[in-house]
């Protein structure tokens, strides 16, 4: 039986989806299947049946630990922010806050077919790399087009000062570092100084930031067609560049002129600005892509404080606290040696 998800547990669920679903009468569940891959929540797939009706459906559920600190109830938001819209995304079936019904909150959405990627492989969109990096960044710029004021994500989050949003987001970030960080990272603390003395222009307007949206979170029919944008998780209003300059972290690319490998850097910023009806800023930029770096490292570093305390032993975590510090290490480094040229 799936971690968490027994007979009894599967009872409770399923009457709380007669609540959710179409129909009449009782919900049957088909044995959950766990679908791995992040870290952050604990997913799963199955199919619910009422009344001869089948419903593909995802489960995602917070386990013990996880690598990002985040509230079901947001990412479940986001996904309604978008319902109906050109951004495609997984219907938001049900909500659930009360840890007694499954061990820990949880949230269901609608089953979207696709594929996934991943930012380490280099071809996994191939052939069809060029068509899914010209549909990833205009999506992406929808996400930022509309005023998010009045949306079910600012009903949770609320909406910020424009003048405050990188602050905010800095001083999250560096506190996930300080508290989580079981050796001194003397880099990242010297980027953060910088951002601190450097602050970003202030927004044309706030946006929708999706927060994690990169090669991997999305889903893709592998003929051509994004079919869905996952892990909202840490989904806000904020500057859209934060989008942008996490979209384009070399991390989540082989060749950082060939976003996705697919179209060159400036389509990609192209496409984003044509779709979100912003003008690109290279001062905004440039501050936000430093901060996604600062970002990667708190991220990593809480992934490594996981999985040494056995908080969450999911490999993953070990692999981010290794590999992907190292490369965002790299990365400020040879930026903070660049600028003080």
């Amino acid at each position: 039986m799936s971690e968490g998800l027994d007979e009894a547990a599967l009872g409770r669920l399923a009457v709380r989806l007669e609540a959710a679903l179409p129909g009449n009468g009782p919900v049957s569940l088909s044995p959950p299947e766990r679908i791995f891959g992040g870290a952050s929540r604990q997913t799963f797939r199955f199919v619910a049946t009422r009344g001869g009706q089948d419903h593909p459906l995802i489960l995602r559920k917070d386990p013990a630990a996880s690598l990002i600190d985040t509230e079901r109830k947001l990412e479940f938001a986001a996904y309604r922010s978008f319902a109906g819209t050109s951004v495609p995304v997984p219907a938001a079936v049900l909500l659930e806050e009360d840890p007694q019904v499954l061990g820990s909150p949880f949230f269901v959405m609608g089953q979207v077919a696709g594929a996934a990627g991943t930012p380490f492989q280099a071809d996994c969109y191939a052939p069809h790399s060029t068509a899914l990096a010209r549909q990833f960044f205009t999506h992406l710029g929808a996400i930022a087009r509309p005023d998010p004021a009045g949306t079910p994500l600012v009903a949770v989050t609320g909406l910020p000062d424009p003048a405050t949003v990188w602050q905010r987001e800095l001083d999250y970030w560096a506190g996930v570092i300080a508290e989580d960080s079981n050796e001194p990272q003397p880099i990242v603390l010297a980027a953060i100084r910088k951002l601190r003395r450097t602050p970003p222009p202030l927004p044309a307007r706030l946006s929708i930031v999706h927060g994690d949206y990169r090669s991997g979170n999305f889903l893709h029919d592998g003929a051509g067609t994004l079919t869905a944008i996952l892990d909202w998780e840490m989904a806000h209003v904020g500057d859209a560049h934060e989008d942008l300059a996490w979209a384009l972290d070399p991390m989540w690319s082989h060749d950082p002129d060939q976003p996705l490998t697919g179209i060159p850097r400036a389509e990609a910023i192209a496409l984003w600005e044509a779709a979100s009806g912003l003008a690109f800023d290279p001062v905004a930029y440039g501050w936000w892509s430093l901060f996604a770096a600062v970002k990667g490292i708190a991220i990593w570093t809480s992934a490594g404080k996981a999985f040494a305390t056995g908080a969450n032993p999911d490999l993953v975590n070990a692999w981010s606290a290794w590999y992907c510090t190292q490369m965002h290490d790299r990365l400020i480094a040879a930026r903070l040696v660049e600028e003080a040229r």
